[in-house]
């Protein structure tokens, strides 16, 4: 984990990107209390406890894709500095190799956390402080979010193990989450699709006031977080698992 921190810290796209992570997410949040709903603008009731938790970790939700982007970077930049073929000739081990990104990708998804807790935390102390009391109430959803950030982020890793290269990386990335799985799942049974990667990893995060939704377009065929949770761990260690046997296979 040393060897990680001593190249991300003086890195000055990881910092560029953590930063563009909580700007993003803290700016979105914050003008929604302006959007104005048949009529009527939303205001501080947006930001209120309990329910702020589940309605910041949908919005973080869309940001995992700057964190994903984030851990190709530092893959693929292994790759084109041949610093994990150096690594190897130097003593280390393929497993170690893994074990250091994923350590990496965990930090990732602590970050996140951290974001949304701190931007939650001012929104709700600066716009509805009356409701703190209630804050503890939904954490969940956050730790819930932060296991979707790992299963985005180590989905991101196994493409950047897979590609080498940054542009394709990132491509096949954004394509896989928003075009390739989406497609696949439109011609699947409601039974199966939502076993696929991407929508257990979307599952933990649920749109806010979808009970409500479903008494107007029927209940969705989407897991429950609860359930979604044990899955998506299984993903994680497959893609970490799938990680290493590439990085094993190949002449680094």
């Amino acid at each position: 984990m040393k060897a990680e921190l001593r190249k991300i810290l003086p890195y000055r796209t990881v910092w560029v990107i953590l930063l563009l992570y909580v700007v993003l997410l803290a700016g979105f949040v914050s003008v929604g209390g302006s959007v104005t709903v048949n009529g009527q603008q939303l205001g501080n009731t947006l930001y209120q406890f309990p329910e702020l938790w589940n309605r910041l970790s949908y919005v973080a939700s869309y940001f995992n894709l700057l964190l994903g982007i984030l851990l190709i970077i530092l893959i693929t930049d292994e790759y084109q500095f041949r610093t994990f073929r150096q690594q190897v000739i130097d003593g280390s081990s393929v497993a170690g190799l893994v074990q250091g990104k994923l350590a990496v990708s965990g930090l990732l998804a602590l970050y996140g956390m951290l974001a949304v807790l701190g931007v939650g935390f001012f929104l709700g102390l600066t716009r509805s402080p009356e409701t703190l009391g209630r804050a503890p109430e939904t954490l969940g959803a956050v730790l819930l979010y932060g296991v979707q950030a790992l299963g985005y982020v180590s989905l991101a890793g196994l493409l950047g193990f897979l590609l080498r290269k940054a542009g394709p990386a990132f491509l096949g990335f954004l394509l896989y989450a928003w075009v390739v799985e989406p497609l696949v799942r439109f011609g699947t049974p409601d039974q199966l699709d939502r076993f696929f990667p991407v929508k257990v990893l979307d599952s933990l995060t649920p749109t806010p006031g979808r009970e409500l939704l479903a008494t107007v377009t029927g209940p969705s065929s989407a897991l429950l977080p609860t359930q979604a949770a044990p899955l998506a761990l299984v993903y994680i260690a497959l893609f970490w698992l799938l990680s290493y046997l590439l990085l094993r296979s190949r002449d680094l």
